[in-house]
């Protein structure tokens, strides 16, 4: 076997002896990559953007075009379900509340048990601070029980100035028309066929469903109320809401709170 200088084997392969004796100086990603797939794998459902958020809560400084280019080497990308329907035209913007309790929206959802039995969930939310206030589990909810959930919600935080829902059965209720004049709650019905007059609660349902219904499989009544509630928790506590600037809607709704008190204290 002949011996060749370096250069001489560089110039026979077709290479500069530069590139040859390169040695790459970018910093060790290991540890990056395994966080980011331990995150993907828990947050099956989110994109690299949110992920970027994530990491950037547990202190990890990464540049989003970097997480990107690992985000798609790992081929962490999120699989769409499938097309949706688009409307045509325009749509005029909703008016979003200033502070809390302003507006709450109310949607109902439903979903099934791997015996095939169905349920439903009514779905109340902030508007303001984009937090869920409940995710009411139950085979069947009536109009009565929407009111008693409602002021179960108000115990804790107070009535809202007004809702904002559908023409559905239940909250057209007698029960649900005595609770709007004896509470004094000024309630706003959508017109119908036009769900995106309540936009903010029809995306959370997406989440909701996305992140959560479509991830489990339920057992009976009570596994469902218990894993849709972990995921209420989680999402208020924990999900970073990319329109509230990467803030978690309790994190919103807290720092809201300390502006409004500093304000008042300097008038």
């Amino acid at each position: 076997m002949k011996d060749y200088s370096q250069r001489r084997a560089c110039a026979l392969v077709g290479i500069a002896p530069r590139v040859f004796r390169y040695q790459s100086s970018r910093p060790d990603d290991a540890g990056l990559r395994q966080r980011l797939r331990d995150l993907s794998s828990e947050r099956r459902r989110f994109g690299y953007r949110r992920l970027h958020l994530l990491l950037k809560r547990e202190g990890v400084a990464v540049n989003w075009k970097k997480l990107y280019r690992i985000y798609r080497e790992e081929r962490l990308t999120v699989r769409k379900r499938g097309g949706r329907k688009r409307a045509l035209g325009t749509r005029a913007p909703m008016a979003i509340p200033q502070d809390p309790n302003q507006r709450w929206s109310l949607d109902f959802m439903s979903d099934t048990l791997v015996d095939g039995r169905r349920f439903r969930i009514l779905c109340v939310i902030d508007d303001f601070s984009r937090e869920c206030l409940a995710t009411v589990v139950d085979n069947s909810i009536s109009g009565e029980r929407a009111a008693r959930e409602l002021d179960a919600i108000a115990e804790r935080r107070g009535y809202p100035c007004m809702v904002v829902s559908d023409n559905g059965t239940e909250l057209t209720a007698n029960a649900m028309l005595a609770w709007q004049q004896n509470r004094n709650v000024e309630w706003h019905y959508i017109a119908p066929g036009k769900p995106m007059q309540n936009g903010l609660v029809e995306s959370f349902n997406g989440r909701l469903r996305d992140e959560c219904l479509n991830e489990h499989l339920f057992r009976s009544y009570r596994h469902a109320r218990q894993i849709i509630e972990k995921w209420r928790i989680d999402y208020n506590l924990n999900r970073p809401h990319t329109s509230l600037d990467g803030l978690t809607p309790n994190e919103f709704a807290t720092r809201s709170a300390m502006d409004h008190n500093v304000n008042r204290a300097n008038l």
